[in-house]
């Protein structure tokens, strides 16, 4: 994979395509500070839902989701500097209520650079009114593939699934149009699955795509319709971390996946129980797990 080109000292996202056994997309963020040298991930404590707010080593956010209303708003200021109001890149893994109707508060009330979806159909009034606000806000979109990886800074998104362009696609299960990636930044590596079920993660595995990861981002928020035991021995991820509400309706996280990990040595954080959970590393080492 090659990155072709760099921007301008004023433009923030630059773009290049280039190939090395397939395509690669480059953001090139060429304005910002210095930041502190490691990458935070922040699993946020928003209730039943998916946000995760990562800052890179160079001080450059990416929220992956944004849960299910504004509590995303107050998880993003604590852990955030008072003063910034730019996100560098949303992905809205699918366009679930418990993942997108968080995102349209930011998208008012953030200078959002550049957006990472499938562009899938699908009827919903918050998934309508989040592609609205990205057309009046003139925000760069970015329709994913697995054909695709991207380099933002010193860090790669490498996109695992979908495998294909699913734009204007319908699915009758939107679980199973999730985007899950492998966020890596030197030698660790963190995967975020959205809700992807056990037949999209059948996909995956088919398609023998490298899998290895440090951190899992639980699938369906701990739901026994993700995280197969195929997937977890493919990955062997040493922590996961499971993005739920408390006392929530559908009983997450189930048993059956709590015994999965539990089987396997992986440690284990919940949002419900734990409040937010961070990671930071330089790349090398996970320096420390907080969790609040």
């Amino acid at each position: 994979m090659s990155a072709g080109h760099t921007c301008g000292m004023r433009k923030l996202f630059g773009m290049a395509a280039g190939a090395l056994g397939g395509a690669f997309l480059l953001l090139c963020v060429c304005v910002g500070s210095l930041g502190d040298g490691l990458l935070h991930v922040y699993y946020l404590d928003i209730g039943q839902g998916d946000s995760i707010l990562v800052r890179t080593p160079l001080s450059h956010y990416v929220l992956i989701d944004g849960g299910p209303d504004d509590k995303v708003l107050q998880e993003m200021a604590a852990v955030m500097p008072f003063y910034e109001r730019t996100i560098d890149l949303v992905i809205l893994s699918h366009p679930h209520a418990d993942h997108v109707d968080g995102l349209i508060p930011v998208l008012e009330r953030y200078n959002v650079k550049a957006v990472m979806l499938t562009g899938i159909s699908y009827n919903y009034a918050g998934y309508e009114r989040f592609l609205y606000l990205i057309k009046e806000r003139g925000v760069s979109v970015l329709f994913v593939n697995g054909k695709v990886d991207y380099r933002l800074g010193n860090i790669v998104l490498d996109i695992v699934f979908p495998l294909e362009s699913l734009q204007g696609a319908h699915f009758e299960n939107v679980n199973n149009s999730s985007i899950s990636f492998r966020l890596m930044f030197g030698g660790s590596i963190f995967y975020f699955s959205g809700d992807l079920e056990v037949e999209g993660e059948a996909k995956i595995l088919a398609a023998g795509v490298d899998l290895r990861a440090d951190v899992l981002k639980a699938g369906h928020h701990g739901s026994r319709t993700s995280n197969s035991k195929a997937l977890l021995d493919l990955m062997k991820p040493q922590w996961a971390v499971i993005s739920c509400g408390v006392d929530n309706k559908f009983k997450h996280p189930h048993p059956e996946t709590i015994e999965h990990f539990q089987e396997r040595g992986i440690e284990f954080y919940r949002t419900d129980l734990d409040g937010r959970v961070e990671f930071e590393t330089d790349g090398m080492d996970l320096a420390k797990v907080i969790h609040f």
